[in-house]
């Protein structure tokens, strides 16, 4: 009770400052949990996508590897094996382009690892507001403090009182700010790291697939064209 009191005297007797020092933690703050809870989802989510691979390579056929990956948009799995299909049909059906300076393996490599950085990119998006309310959320705080125990100083000088009891209330309340940016800055830490650690175990298994499906295009087998998508023998340098 008495540090809700305590942040209540803070809001009510302080200036436009320390109101805007308030507001902007606040605001941070809900931006850490929002990021932190998103994320958290995507990782669960991809992570029980990636049980999915390990069935891929099971399947009798591409066609049939496919419909084990499931029909989600956002599945990175499926994306990187139709990003190999495409981009193998396409280096093999097309003979005017620059790429064709590129053997298959090149190719596929360099299309698999550009649907990869794309997903990257995707997956550690809202990182950088974790790491920047972490790093700023304590001086923002101290600021506050700082900001607070001035002016409790300025009240006191002014009224002549400066007995304990006058001083102690003032001060304490000013240093709740610091308390406030500690609080918002170590969610966003420890938030920052765990869904670093996350995105780095889906990353492992997705390279791990990427590898898997240029060797599987590259010099075993290929995806003819059509509708059907059947796995046709793929010779060797041709």
């Amino acid at each position: 009770m008495e540090s809700q009191f305590g942040i209540a005297n803070v809001w009510t007797q302080g200036d436009f400052v320390t109101k805007s020092v308030a507001i902007i933690l606040l605001a941070m703050s809900l931006a850490s949990w929002i990021v932190i809870i998103i994320k958290a989802l995507d990782i669960f989510k991809f992570k029980k996508l990636a049980g999915t691979a390990a069935d891929f390579w099971h399947s009798e056929d591409f066609a049939t590897g496919l419909k084990k990956l499931g029909d989600d948009p956002t599945n990175p799995f499926q994306q990187l094996a139709l990003e190999g299909r495409e981009a193998t049909a396409h280096h093999r059906n097309t003979k005017a382009h620059l790429h064709d300076s590129l053997d298959v393996s090149d190719w596929v490599t360099r299309c698999l690892r550009n649907s990869m950085d794309e997903f990257t990119a995707r997956l550690q998006s809202g990182l950088a507001i974790l790491a920047s309310v972490g790093s700023t959320a304590p001086f923002i705080g101290l600021f506050g403090t700082v900001w607070g125990i001035y002016h409790a100083l300025l009240s006191i000088g002014l009224s002549g009182q400066s007995t304990i009891d006058k001083v102690a209330g003032p001060i304490g309340e000013a240093l709740i700010m610091t308390a406030l940016g500690l609080a918002v800055a170590i969610p966003a830490v420890l938030g920052y790291n765990a869904l670093v650690r996350g995105n780095k175990s889906i990353l492992i298994k997705l390279n791990s697939f990427a590898h898997d499906l240029h060797a599987f295009f590259v010099t075993g087998a290929r995806v003819a064209t059509g509708s059907a998508a059947n796995v046709v023998p793929m010779k060797k340098g041709s």
